[in-house]
């Protein structure tokens, strides 16, 4: 739990009763290559906060083919967030890329804490600032504005997740086919 706490105090601080509040919702869990953390279709009931491992959020398109939006390494937090807000069905599958080691914690219990522990709401606030508005809106812009080539070269900057991700992943990532990857990486 120790690096889900480092990762939460580096946004905001919290208070040993909040932590304590925090922990006891907290279990750790085990996920295999490409089982499913949620399910398209299905209630969005967890957060979760990768230990080790890469994670696909990704949804799949009229032609049954997986469409990825974003890819999640350690210390980050992953959830069908729009799906647990609205307590809707989420549009979007969560996916172990690799064997995964992850915290994870009920979203209606960790919303029923964000109410109580003011500390708690902070770091929630920070955390959607920086990662849903912040980070958020580049990707969104380069996906009206950026040719594949310009996003493929944007990918290559995290050298270390580009190297994990298998090559339909990227190409599905940038929209693009795999046999158009190929034809951008050679040039």
């Amino acid at each position: 739990m120790k690096e889900l706490l480092e990762q939460i105090n580096a946004y905001y601080p919290l208070s040993e009763e909040t932590v304590g509040a925090l922990m006891n919702i907290c279990t750790e869990e085990k996920f295999r290559k490409n089982d499913l953390l949620q399910e398209a279709g299905s209630a969005a009931r967890y957060y979760y906060f990768i230990k080790s491992g890469l994670v696909g959020y990704y949804t799949v398109d009229e032609q049954g083919d997986s469409v990825y939006k974003i890819f999640f390494e350690e210390k980050s937090f992953v959830a069908s967030t729009a799906a647990v807000i609205k307590d809707k069905p989420s549009d979007f599958n969560i996916i172990a890329l690799e064997d995964c080691s992850v915290i994870r914690y009920p979203a209606k219990a960790f919303r029923e804490l964000i109410t109580k522990y003011h500390d708690l709401a902070l770091f929630q606030i920070h955390y959607l600032e920086k990662n849903w508005v912040v980070k958020k809106e580049p990707l969104e812009i380069s996906l009206k504005h950026e040719t594949a080539r310009q996003r493929y070269l944007q990918l290559l900057e995290n050298k270390s997740l580009h190297d994990r991700l298998k090559q339909h992943h990227i190409a599905s990532y940038l929209g693009i086919t795999p046999t158009q990857l190929s034809r951008i990486k050679k040039k």
